[in-house]
């Protein structure tokens, strides 16, 4: 009985005695980066929304896309005649990127 009392007293003993661990140790700068304003703390930018284009953004748009489009016929007979415009492919990637931008934003 003796030793089983004094066992346990040595196990509370030395727990006692331990330093508490963390779980996970901090890294440095962690602290430091606690007392650096937050999102919370910074004023917030005025700034005009990204969710639509702006009219005269769309309206630059659809004219950039009717000036590529009117090219598009001569490059085609061009093309037909056996010589191949170099911006042939350029165009009608922008005219593809553009339209899909003005469609999307008429969906909306």
């Amino acid at each position: 009985m003796k030793i089983l009392a004094s066992v346990l007293f040595a196990i509370a003993v030395s727990t006692c005695a331990l330093p508490a661990q963390s779980a996970k140790p901090i890294p440095p700068g962690i602290r430091e980066a606690d007392q650096l304003p937050g999102p919370a703390d910074v004023p917030p930018v005025n700034r005009p929304s990204t969710d639509r284009a702006l009219p005269g953004v769309m309206r630059d748009q659809a004219r950039e896309l009717a000036l590529l489009a009117q090219t598009i016929p001569a490059d085609v007979s061009q093309f037909t005649s056996g010589t191949l415009p170099r911006d042939l492919s350029e165009k009608l990637k922008r005219i593809e990127k553009l339209s899909k931008s003005l469609r999307s934003e008429l969906a909306r």
